[in-house]
């Protein structure tokens, strides 16, 4: 799978970002030479996908392909890139169930978000999925930012039929970015955060991204309480054992004002369901049901507060 970088270099000369995507093919190349040991199965899987030109598509209502192709290699082809985490897809008549109901997150999240002609960074993008749907809001061009190569393979597995679409996703680290690139208008961290072992530094870094101005959309787990409340976990939190900061809304305020953000404002808090997040024949392994209290779904197996999120728009003055 070789990924020529050079429509997305042309698509941001003349910006900020000029400087930075003129080194991206060789910073791909150099990642891509050390690859991992499943990727060449994960490309073959993307090989095989029916080689047509889709007759339509649609990633405003949801992202899919539209065209006459045989669905049962369609769908094996697809299977070979499983687990699918974040969607769903539609390809070519297939339906890819995948664990999230991400469809459900953005129409949350789409009515409070203003992408029309902007350059979008998506960082912890996955398999690109909320990318697509950036796009179809108006976006001028999206990059996103994940180092799962199977998730780069998912990307791709979609890419292939839309290549003239501005998004790329590029297989990186947030720390991997030059510091203080200041090139994009809207940057999201979705589903991030939590994870991270200092979430303000994470924040700090998501504003070196920002343009003057520029807004960030930032979703991530919460807990109920005032600005001086956040869970740490002792161990696991849902099982997940890479689990740092929970915080309130209001603490987690304090921290992008204190990480020197203003406008800070909460748009959406919501709890996960065990209809938004499951096990399906796209991702067989265990799911939110099984993190949770089988007694108690407002809890989790650890008998901590069941997963809350958050959603919070910032702008960088």
């Amino acid at each position: 799978m070789n990924l020529d970088l050079t429509a997305l270099a042309w698509k941001v000369a003349g910006t900020p970002l000029a400087a930075w995507a003129n080194g991206l093919q060789a910073q791909f190349d150099a990642k891509f030479a050390v690859g991992h040991g499943d990727l060449p199965r994960w490309q073959r899987a993307v090989a095989a996908l029916p080689d047509l030109a889709p007759a339509d598509h649609d990633i405003r209502n949801g992202v899919r392909l539209l065209g006459d192709a045989d669905p049962a290699a369609t769908r094996e082809a697809l299977m070979g890139l499983s687990p699918w985490r974040k969607g769903p897809f539609d390809v070519f008549g297939v339906h890819v169930d995948t664990e999230w109901r991400s469809d459900w997150k953005w129409t949350r999240v789409a009515p409070h978000l203003d992408l029309g002609g902007k350059r979008v960074l998506d960082v912890g993008c996955g398999n690109g999925y909320y990318m697509w749907r950036m796009l179809g809001a108006g976006a001028d061009s999206v990059i996103g930012v994940d180092p799962n190569w199977l998730f780069f393979c998912q990307f791709h597995a979609i890419k292939r039929y839309l290549p003239q679409l501005p998004t790329w996703h590029l297989p990186f680290a947030l720390e991997e970015l030059p510091p203080r690139l200041e090139g994009f208008d809207t940057v999201f961290s979705m589903g991030v955060l939590y994870h991270r072992r200092s979430p303000v530094d994470h924040l700090l870094d998501l504003k070196d991204c920002l343009v003057r101005g520029g807004e960030l959309v930032l979703e991530t787990l919460v807990v109920e309480g005032d600005e001086r409340t956040a869970l740490v976990p002792e161990d696991r939190y849902a099982q997940m054992r890479n689990v740092w900061f929970l915080p309130s809304v209001d603490a987690l305020a304090l921290w992008l004002r204190r990480a020197g953000f203003t406008d800070v404002r909460c748009v959406d808090v919501s709890v996960t369901g065990i209809d938004e997040q499951r096990s399906t024949d796209w991702m067989r392994y265990q799911s939110l049901p099984d993190f949770l209290d089988p007694n108690d779904h407002t809890r989790t197996i650890e008998g901590l507060p069941a997963p809350r999120r958050a959603v919070m728009l910032a702008r960088k003055p």
